[in-house]
């Protein structure tokens, strides 16, 4: 039995190095934690060069950031079947270390995500020259990692993260990192909290209120720290007046054409009626989702297209077909998932006797979230599949770019998680990379399938 001592992503990569050299089993090797990376007796072998899939270095290095030891162990096991003859491991979703790998990864990916929502900086009271800290208790190893974010976001502020396992501080030129310290070592409140207090009660929105989903995207653990969190009771007190104010005097938004119900036939009837936005003068008609009421899974695109707002049906166009293509070849069955917009209806330019699609503006796409929100509430998918970048930003902000999360799964408030992928016109309109590109949506599809799979197997 070869014992190695590891505490970094480093120093992982240096013994796992070794122990390939020597061709040492992953059972014959015994992991420990250790304060420090270093040589062990697993480095004396000569180190040879291996090859490995990049998209596993990727995963190591995130997965290296997981609280749980076992990591170290599972990292190497993996490392050792690729390197003998499992090249594709990383692909079975449905292989038990695979699929351990996976959630490590996601299981950090979200509390990055969490971490960069719910630090809240505190003015430090006589800092000259001014200065922020935070305290912050993150479920993994994330600080070293999510530092050099928050350097890029608030690079013009002196700050100071604390966390019970590690700190940073930025002085607006360099980042250094020091030990953790308790939730007492943070600064009292200050009348920076008032501003967050002001900003979360004018952004609530108590139309769309999902108690258990708030506090499964807002943990309540981390309640103590954000200074929001106390508007919660009142917020949610006062929801129904708010909600009747919002439908009077909001002049771009559905909302007030949205029923409260949770059928999809009554949403249905509903849509033609809707004069939330402007687009409903000039389309043909409305296009709602179509599939089933109870689906695992909502694809969600952009707005309808031409052939869509002729024939009042969703995914019925170009960009429809060749999404009913790559869903075949890759395994998902379109009559099981339901399928949806962003926008229901169609904006476009006239050019001649042509009809030109034309890009939903943010307010456009903020108007008919009630729809698209009533939907998921609705359906309560399991997974929700983003077609483009108009369909992901509108779920999960403004922020996400599709061109570096496509194919991740996240956890969201409508679905157990969501992934998104390109939308199938991007292809149409790639020219001569459109076979490339076709090819890399069906592996994102394949991905989803497999995830869907999951899922089933489940229920």
């Amino acid at each position: 039995m070869t014992a190695v001592e590891v505490s970094d992503f480093a120093g992982w990569r240096t013994a796992a190095r070794h122990l390939l050299a020597s061709d040492t089993p992953p059972d014959q090797v015994l992991w420990t934690p250790g304060l420090f990376s270093g040589e062990t007796e697993a480095g004396a072998a000569t180190q040879t060069t291996t090859t490995v899939p990049k998209e596993f270095l990727q995963t190591a290095k995130t997965v290296a950031l997981h609280r749980d030891d076992r990591k170290w162990p599972l990292l190497y096991r993996v490392l050792y079947r690729l390197t003998h003859g499992e090249r594709s491991l990383l692909k079975i979703d449905i292989d038990d270390d695979t699929r351990e790998l996976n959630l490590m990864e996601k299981a950090i990916t979200r509390d990055m995500h969490k971490m960069k929502a719910f630090v809240r900086f505190r003015r430090v009271q006589g800092a000259e020259p001014e200065e922020f800290v935070a305290w912050h208790r993150p479920d993994h190893l994330i600080v070293e990692a999510l530092a050099p974010w928050f350097a890029d976001r608030f690079g013009a502020m002196r700050w100071t993260i604390l966390t019970p396992d590690r700190s940073a501080y930025w002085d607006t030129n360099e980042l250094r990192f020091g030990p953790g310290v308790p939730r007492s070592e943070a600064p009292p409140a200050d009348e920076l909290e008032d501003l967050w207090r002001d900003y979360y009660a004018s952004i609530f929105n108590p139309a769309r209120v999902k108690v258990k989903a708030m506090k499964a995207e807002m943990p309540v653990r981390h309640w103590a720290t954000l200074p929001e969190a106390q508007l919660i009771s009142s917020l949610l007190a006062k929801a129904d007046t708010r909600v009747n104010q919002m439908a009077t005097s909001q002049k771009t938004s559905a909302a007030p054409f949205v029923p409260a119900t949770r059928s999809i036939s009554e949403l249905q009837i509903a849509a033609p009626n809707c004069r939330g936005c402007e687009l409903y003068e000039h389309a043909t008609q409305v296009v709602f989702g179509e599939g089933p009421s109870d689906a695992k899974v909502v694809m969600v695109g952009e707005q309808p297209g031409d052939e869509e707002d002729m024939k009042g049906h969703p995914f019925i166009g170009p960009a429809g077909r060749l999404l009913s293509k790559a869903m075949h070849e890759s395994g998902l069955d379109r009559e099981k998932i339901y399928v949806t917009n962003a926008v229901k209806h169609f904006k476009f330019i006239e050019r001649g006797k042509r009809r030109i699609h034309a890009k939903p503006t943010g307010i456009e796409i903020s108007a008919c979230r009630p729809w698209l929100e009533a939907e998921l509430a609705s359906i309560e998918p399991e997974l929700i599949v983003c077609l483009g970048a108009t369909a992901a930003q509108a779920l999960m902000g403004r922020e996400f770019r599709v061109t570096t999360d496509r194919g991740k799964f996240f956890p969201h408030r409508w679905g157990k998680e969501l992934v998104a992928t390109i939308h199938p016109s991007a292809i149409l309109r790639a020219q001569e990379r459109a076979e490339e590109e076709y090819a890399l949506f069906v592996k994102d599809l394949q991905l989803i399938a497999a995830r869907v799979a999951e899922l089933d197997k489940a229920s």
